[in-house]
């Protein structure tokens, strides 16, 4: 006797809908740090934002992002925020306040912090060994 095992599929309006709540999200991060880059925002978005300007529900944003892209809104943001950190301490001689400020962190600590927890290692040291 065979039995059949019973496989439910996600409708592929589900599956469009999940990808597409993730590519707005990624165009909305990527719009918001291009935005604390050129000053124009003068803080950083949580997820009830971004969720708020995709008209759905925080929760929904983070479950939905982790399914589509296997990250949350917080570490989507965070690792976007060192990669581009990482690269003004590269490519710029602006200093390590100046890039702070840039990402919305008005204290050079919090930014030193933050940093250091991301990378291992502070601002200064991360541009010394570039």
């Amino acid at each position: 006797m065979k039995t059949e095992t019973k496989t439910t599929d996600v409708p592929v309006k589900v599956l469009a809908r999940k990808d597409e709540i993730a590519a707005n999200f990624v165009h909305l991060a990527e719009q918001h740090l291009t935005d604390l880059m050129n000053g124009t925002a003068t803080k950083r978005f949580h997820a009830s934002d971004f969720a708020s300007k995709l008209f759905i529900h925080p929760r929904h944003l983070t479950t939905t992002l982790r399914l589509a892209i296997n990250t949350s809104v917080c570490d989507y943001m965070e690792e976007r925020i060192l990669a581009e950190a990482q690269k003004l301490l590269k490519e710029t001689t602006l200093s390590i306040a100046e890039i702070g400020q840039r990402f919305a962190y008005d204290e050079p600590t919090n930014f030193t912090k933050f940093f250091k927890s991301m990378a291992g290692v502070t601002p200064l040291q991360y541009r010394k060994s570039s």
